[in-house]
C-alpha cells in the first residue's frame, strides 16, 4: 500500500486529527496551568473515548502536532501557558540602545538589591539580609554610588544618590530608576501641594530628569545585569551567603548536611567591613573591559568625565527634604521623635519642616508660606528616676527640662496678664507662690552619694 508524504506549512499542518480532536488537545495543552504533552495526550484520549469515538489516533500524532504548534506558533504557546511577562522577555523583540551616544554621568540607573548573604545587624546583633541601593553609570557600567541598609527607604537612596554625585563629581543630566514603592516616595518627585507652597522634589531641586522603568521590565535596566555579575562574583564567595532563593541555597544549611556543616566558616561581617569588601571588589570589576567601549577598562572611561567640583554643602542644602507637619505639645514628631523648640511653644498649626537625612540631630522649620521659623533640636528622653538612680549628668538633664517648662509656662502667664482683671492676676500669682521650688539633689542612699561624689568632676 502507498501513502503519499505529508507536507506541511507554517500556517497549516496536515495531519489525521480532526477539528474536535485539535480542539480538546489544544485546549489541555494551552491551560495556563501548563499541563505536560503526556497528560494533554492521556486525556484528550479519554474524553475521546467517553465520546464513544472508535479511532484514536496514535500518541506520537498529537506530539507531533504539539510540535509544530509550538515551533510556527510560540508567542501563542507562551502567550498561553505563561502570560504576558513572559510573552514579552522571551518572544516579543527588543531595542538595542547604542550606549557609545551617551557620555559619562549622562544617564544613572538606580535599583535596589536583596544581598544573598548576611550581615550583623548593628540594632540587634543578630544575622540579617541588608539591602544594596545602587546608582550605575549606563556609559561606564560603573557603580558610582550605593548604600547599605536594613531595608530599602528614602534615606538609603538619598544617601545612594549623594554618595553618587559626589563620586562622580557631577550632578548627572538623568536617573532611570525602578517602578517600586520607594523610588516612587513623594520625597524624590514633584507634589502638588509642595509646589503650590513653593518646595519641590528632590531632583528637581538637582535639576534632573526623572525616568521610571515600566514594571517588571527587568531587561530595560543595564543594573540588572550589574547584579547579576555582582552575586556570581562577590556574593558567592562570602562565608555568609545564603542564596536568593531556596532553589540556590548552600548545602550547609540544608537539612541533615552535618558534613558542610562541620568545615562551614561561620563569618558574618558587619556592615562597615561589608562596605570594604565591596569596595575591594568594585576596584576589580573597574579593572576590566567596558562593555560599552571593549578598548578601555570601565575605569578608564569613567575618568573622562567633566567634573564640576561639587561642593558637598551645598550638596546636602539641595537636598534637604520636605515635610508638612503639625505642632504637638512636644514640638513636631517625626520619625519616632520630638523635635522641640521655644519658638513652637503655643502654637498648633500645619509647618513645613526640612531635614537633612544625613543629620538628623535637628530639623528646619519653615511657615507655609516657606518663611523660616526656627530650627528645632531633637528631644531626648530622660531617666525615668535621675535624682535617685541617675548620675549627675541625668539629673542635669532633668533640672533644665522642669526650668524650661516653668519658664514656658511662666511666659504664657505673663502674656494672659494682659487680658485679666485686676483680682484675677492677684489669685492667679497667690498659686503660683504656692508652687514648691525644685527640690535638691539629696538622698540617703549611700551608693547614690557616692556615685555624685565619683561623677562630679567627671560632669563638671
Amino acid at each position: 500500500m502507498y501513502f503519499l508524504p505529508c507536507y506541511s506549512s507554517v500556517d497549516e499542518y496536515r495531519t489525521v486529527l480532526n477539528d474536535e480532536e485539535i480542539k480538546i488537545f489544544m485546549g489541555l495543552l494551552l491551560h495556563p496551568n501548563r499541563l505536560s504533552i503526556g497528560k494533554a495526550i492521556a486525556l484528550t484520549k479519554y474524553k475521546l473515548k467517553e465520546q464513544g469515538q472508535s479511532f484514536i489516533p496514535a500518541d506520537i500524532t498529537f506530539r507531533r502536532y504539539a510540535k509544530w504548534f509550538k515551533d510556527n506558533n510560540y508567542d501563542k504557546w507562551i502567550l498561553a501557558r505563561d502570560g504576558e511577562k513572559a510573552l514579552s522577555d522571551k518572544v516579543e523583540p527588543y531595542i538595542k540602545r547604542d550606549a557609545s551616544l551617551l557620555k559619562v554621568g549622562d544617564i544613572l540607573v538606580a535599583d535596589g538589591h536583596k544581598l544573598a548573604f548576611q550581615v550583623i545587624n548593628p540594632f540587634t546583633g543578630k544575622p540579617t539580609r541588608a539591602t544594596l541601593v545602587g546608582f550605575l553609570d549606563w556609559k561606564s557600567t560603573a557603580l558610582v554610588g550605593y548604600e547599605i541598609m536594613l531595608e530599602e527607604n528614602t534615606q538609603c537612596i538619598a544617601s545612594a544618590l549623594r554618595n553618587a554625585i559626589i563620586n562622580l563629581d557631577m550632578i548627572p543630566k538623568v536617573v532611570y530608576q525602578d517602578n517600586g514603592r520607594a523610588f516612587r516616595a513623594k520625597y524624590f518627585t514633584d507634589n502638588k501641594g509642595f509646589t503650590e507652597l513653593g518646595f519641590q522634589g528632590l531632583y528637581s531641586k538637582l535639576e534632573i530628569e526623572t525616568v521610571f522603568a515600566r514594571p517588571y521590565n527587568a531587561r530595560a535596566k543595564v543594573i540588572e545585569r550589574f547584579f547579576k555579575e555582582f552575586q556570581e562574583g562577590f556574593e558567592k564567595l562570602l562565608p555568609s551567603y545564603i542564596g536568593s532563593s531556596i532553589q540556590n541555597k548552600p548545602a550547609y544549611i540544608m537539612r541533615n548536611e552535618k558534613f558542610h556543616k562541620s568545615l562551614h566558616n561561620d563569618f558574618i561581617p558587619t556592615i562597615e567591613e561589608t562596605i570594604k569588601m565591596i569596595d575591594m571588589w568594585l576596584s576589580f570589576k573597574n579593572s576590566q573591559p567596558c562593555p560599552n567601549a571593549p578598548d578601555k577598562t570601565i575605569a578608564e572611561v569613567l575618568s573622562e568625565r567633566k567634573r564640576q567640583n561639587i561642593d558637598i554643602n551645598t550638596l546636602d542644602d539641595l537636598m534637604l527634604a520636605t515635610e508638612v507637619k503639625t505642632i504637638q505639645r512636644n514640638g513636631i514628631r517625626f520619625l519616632n521623635c520630638d523635635y522641640f523648640d521655644e519658638r513652637l511653644y503655643g502654637f498648633k498649626s500645619k509647618i513645613l519642616i526640612k531635614y537633612n537625612l544625613f543629620d538628623l540631630t535637628s530639623i528646619k522649620v519653615y511657615t507655609p508660606k516657606g518663611e523660616y521659623l526656627c530650627t528645632a533640636e531633637r528631644v531626648t528622653e530622660t531617666h525615668p528616676m535621675a535624682k535617685l538612680l541617675g548620675d549627675v549628668k541625668d539629673y542635669e538633664d532633668y533640672k533644665q527640662k522642669i526650668v524650661r517648662q516653668r519658664q514656658l509656662k511662666n511666659k504664657t502667664v505673663e502674656s494672659v496678664k494682659k487680658y485679666l482683671k485686676t483680682e484675677d492676676i492677684k489669685l492667679l500669682e497667690t498659686e503660683l507662690e504656692t508652687q514648691s521650688d525644685l527640690p535638691p539633689f539629696k538622698t540617703d542612699s549611700k551608693r547614690v552619694q557616692t556615685l555624685f561624689k565619683n561623677n562630679s568632676e567627671k560632669y563638671e
